[in-house]
């Protein structure tokens, strides 16, 4: 086995899971997993094809995305390239994952584990924010079709389990069911839910 393997585990869908701390904290950068984010959504992409989705120049894109291939979250893919000079990249796995509790054990794993949820929380919050700001350019079906909200509800742990394991059986049905773009009229769109004990 090699170090980048051995630093995380493949789980037989397509995620990665995550245990080295750090791995964890070579994600942990807003400029990296927006890399991974765009070749998890968009499939294969050149260096060039990255500068100008991020619009970042092109050794901070060589050399982040060059981290993320030392912890095997991204490979190349040199058969994409037209020429030596240019160099395409993919992500290795379609998710990632790891067990806060499990981290709970380690105090570095517990920090660098903090720290990548932390950005996560970030990302999200700047992503629907970038939403709100678009909305009213998108046709009325989109924004109907669009949702938020919350619930408090009185639960045990056992019950909080089985809920969690019904919101991922959800999100892995829509995920399988999704035409990743085949389809006329298909849009990249964010699912997000939370479930968390109220401090």
């Amino acid at each position: 086995m090699d170090e980048a393997q051995d630093r995380r585990r493949v789980g037989d869908e397509g995620t990665v899971n995550l245990s080295d701390p750090k791995a964890m904290r070579a994600l942990a950068h807003p400029l990296r997993i927006s890399l991974l984010a765009e070749l998890r959504i968009r499939g294969p992409q050149s260096v060039k094809m990255l500068c100008e989705l991020l619009d970042e120049a092109p050794g901070s894109i060589s050399y982040h995305v060059g981290k993320l291939a030392e912890f095997g979250f991204v490979e190349e893919a040199p058969e994409l390239a037209r020429d030596r000079r240019e160099r395409w990249w993919r992500a290795a796995h379609a998710s990632t994952s790891w067990s806060p509790s499990d981290d709970l054990e380690d105090p570095e794993r517990h920090v660098a584990s903090g720290a990548l949820r932390r950005l996560i929380a970030r990302r999200l919050l700047s992503t629907y924010e970038a939403y709100l700001d678009i909305e009213p350019t998108l046709e009325p079906d989109w924004v109907q079709a669009s949702t938020t909200g919350d619930v408090f509800l009185h639960l045990t742990v056992e019950q909080m389990q089985e809920l969690q394991g019904e919101l991922d059986e959800l999100a892995e049905r829509w995920e399988a069911k999704a035409s990743h773009g085949s389809r006329p009229g298909t849009e990249t769109v964010v699912a997000t839910y939370q479930l968390y004990r109220r401090p």
